[in-house]
């Protein structure tokens, strides 16, 4: 029968399927901002990703040779040259850009001063003069082309390098991992005080660390931003730690303390009959059977550490050596904001380690989020 337990539920499959909606729905856009990523500024003015795997139409010009450029062939002078890239098929051409496809490969126009142009199918132009040729900047022959798709990592090494993303991802690592170790640590000690270790007010702190977990953090900014310039520590990498830790704690000890309230009472008490100390019980029996929930919360504070803006800005400073990567893709937003491949590999360098921690602790994230919710202590 059908919802006793032991039985599959006839819903399974209406679970399964919005699971994998969901799945798509997270993937897909990532799929194509790596795709983006890897394409230049024409081939993303052209298609969309999702053409980024095949031939795409592209419209551009090029420039003819100028008067330094011609040869005199008998009566007449001629400047020769193509049109093309490598890998390119010529589909039109033209003279004008209202209309730039106004003529087929192998087409001869006869143009202003009895000049003749011919733009043959593999590119090649030959544009002839009866009189020496003067100009100094060549006429513009626009084409319409077919493509091949290229893929390249010019954006990356364009944006690590000369747009200073490399810079700013150094300091965003050197403020998540600390930002990341140091609540783990503090919450660990606290919640097994408050789930293990009887003393009074305990309940009181429990209720705190509730209430704490709705009070926005820009409530505190300011004041805290204050207190740090009273004692000293200004606008730093110290203070930075500070900040994230002592937001992320509410949510560290909280977690932590319901996973170790689900613990097994009988472990905890045969070691303290065998004389172990609480230090002893925390570190060789409570750690290692909390692993679930420290990986859990550790993904939690890293994803929102690396993605911060509002805490590094206020707490660490606007100088191009203070940046984090979040503060660079501002500026970039500002003044590269028509650049989409720069802003499309600067996105994906900033969501490929995030991406690489989840994937790898993602398999303790529900173990240690469902802890404690059914039993408690």
């Amino acid at each position: 029968m059908e919802g006793h337990a032991g039985t599959r539920s006839s819903l399974v499959w209406a679970a399964n399927i919005a699971t994998a909606l969901m799945v798509l729905l997270w993937t897909i856009p990532t799929f194509g901002l790596l795709l983006t990523s890897l394409r230049d500024r024409d081939q993303i003015a052209a298609s969309g990703w999702w053409k980024a795997p095949f031939a795409s139409e592209q419209n551009s010009f090029v420039r003819a040779g100028t008067a330094v450029d011609q040869v005199a062939e008998g009566a007449i002078w001629v400047i020769v040259g193509n049109v093309l890239d490598e890998g390119e098929k010529l589909l039109a051409w033209g003279t004008n850009s209202r209309d730039p496809g106004a003529y087929a490969p192998d087409a001869t126009v006869t143009l202003a001063n009895d000049q003749v142009l011919t733009v043959a199918a593999d590119g090649a132009y030959r544009l002839t003069s009866p009189s020496q040729f003067t100009e100094t900047r060549g006429m513009r022959i626009f084409v319409t082309t077919l493509s091949p798709p290229r893929f390249t990592f010019e954006n990356y090494t364009r944006v690590i390098g000369s747009e200073g993303l490399g810079q700013a991802f150094l300091n965003t690592f050197t403020v998540t991992i600390p930002a990341t170790i140091i609540p783990i640590l503090i919450a660990a000690f606290a919640a097994y005080a408050l789930a293990w270790m009887e003393f009074p007010g305990r309940a009181l702190l429990i209720a705190a660390i509730v209430g704490l977990l709705v009070v926005p953090l820009q409530l505190a900014l300011i004041p805290l931003l204050k207190l740090h310039n009273d004692i000293g520590l200004g606008k730093g990498y110290m203070g930075i730690w500070l900040a994230h830790t002592g937001f992320g704690l509410p949510l560290a000890i909280y977690l932590l303390r319901n996973y170790m309230v689900g613990l097994p009472r009988e472990i905890i008490e045969s070691a303290r009959v065998d004389g172990a100390s609480d230090f002893q019980i925390f570190r060789r029996i409570i750690l290692p059977l909390s692993f679930p929930a420290l990986a859990s919360f550790a993904i939690f504070q890293f994803l929102w550490v690396w993605n911060d803006l509002l805490v590094a800005t206020v707490f660490l400073g606007n100088t191009r050596e203070q940046l984090v990567m979040t503060g660079v893709l501002r500026e970039l937003m500002g003044s590269r904001g028509g650049d989409w491949e720069i802003l499309a590999a600067s996105a994906f360098v900033s969501i490929a380690i995030p991406l690489v921690v989840f994937f790898a602790m993602q398999k303790y994230l529900v173990r240690g989020l469902l802890a404690g919710s059914v039993k408690g202590g």
